[in-house]
């Protein structure tokens, strides 16, 4: 049987502890060294072969997990909220960080997290700046109407390129300096609006993604945004065995706390793809103008309760349906079922 050496790294921007142990647990080398490729290479040729090694998931994990990974005969990435044993340490530094995270890789106690490949990685990197975009474009409308409200003008509809110019040229209580701070304003705003239009078409187009969002986009309710938020976030669908497990993963579901006899269900969990969860809810709160059986699931779950737990039920009615295109990469078809008396 071919002896294996475990490496548990603890990565860090400017330097990466490590630590490199045989299936018995004897230290063969300890130390660390710049989180550089070319240190990383001078570093590779020293290891004893063959090794596998593990590394917490943190900002920094993608590029050094690509650059090891041709050389590693395994290399893995730990869930760091599940990695207790380093957070309730008495003592925490990073060589001993490195230490625990090559035990667990050694007797098999990692809390592995799915690493999803290269392509889909640089993808999602464009989507959340597209994100990102959103976000400073709704800041900048939001204070387009604050300047107006502080010197006391009253708009209708601002954001309209003609009306704003409009209210600019003939409303006298804008005064110059007023009046180059929202042309600023809304400089940003087109200035934003195609940028982020720019990444959506070409995320559109893009080769790896365009027919699985085109299946997609088949279900009732979603558009390009939630259809490539689904394909790049999730990425491999069938590493979810279940919807249920899709659904915590969209953060759609509260966490459980269960005692002896006492179960406390808790609100949505904090423990979710946050991109994902906000992509859907959104997605929801339109699907029942375009569906008539999430209209009916809306109506039926709010009778129970309130907007928002309607708005929820469809969420995850949405994430069984993304689930059942994706996994049988077919178009989204209505199965009609009939009642026959038995």
């Amino acid at each position: 049987m071919e002896l294996m050496y475990y490496i548990g790294l603890d990565v860090h921007k400017r330097k990466i502890s490590y630590c490199v142990k045989d299936g018995s647990g004897k230290v063969f080398a300890e130390g660390s060294l710049p989180a550089t490729r070319l240190d990383l290479d001078l570093w590779i040729k020293t290891l004893p072969q063959p090794w596998s090694a593990a590394m917490e998931a943190t900002m920094f994990t993608g590029w050094i997990y690509d650059h090891l990974k041709p050389h590693a005969a395994a290399l893995k990435v730990a869930h760091p909220l599940m990695l207790r044993a380093i957070a309730a340490a008495k003592k925490k530094n990073d060589r001993i960080d490195a230490n625990k995270i090559c035990d667990c890789l050694r007797c098999d106690f990692l809390p592995e997290c799915y690493m999803a490949s290269t392509a889909i990685r640089e993808r999602r990197r464009t989507l959340r700046y597209r994100n990102l975009l959103v976000r400073q474009m709704v800041q900048m409308k939001i204070k387009i109407s604050a300047l107006l409200m502080e010197a006391g003008v009253s708009y209708k509809r601002l954001h309209k390129a003609g009306y704003f110019r409009e209210l600019l040229a003939s409303n006298p209580d804008i005064d110059e300096g007023l009046g180059l701070l929202l042309r600023l304003c809304r400089e940003t705003v087109a200035r934003l609006q195609k940028a982020e239009s720019a990444m959506v078409r070409s995320l559109e187009r893009d080769s790896l993604l365009i027919d699985r969002v085109e299946r997609l986009m088949t279900i009732p309710a979603v558009g390009p945004i939630t259809a490539l938020t689904w394909a790049l976030e999730v990425g491999d669908v069938q590493r979810f065995s279940s919807i249920k497990k899709a659904i915590s993963y969209c953060g759609l579901c509260g966490a459980e706390r269960s005692s002896g006899n006492t179960v406390q269900r808790t609100p949505l969990s904090k423990q979710r793809n946050k991109h994902q969860q906000t992509t859907l809810v959104e997605a929801a709160k339109m699907a029942p103008r375009y569906s008539p059986a999430l209209a009916m699931l809306y109506d039926k779950e709010k009778q129970k309760g309130n907007t928002n737990r309607a708005t929820l039920a469809v969420a995850r009615k949405l994430v069984a349906y993304l689930m059942a295109v994706d996994r049988g990469q077919r178009n989204f078809q209505v199965v009609e079922t009939s009642n026959i008396a038995a």
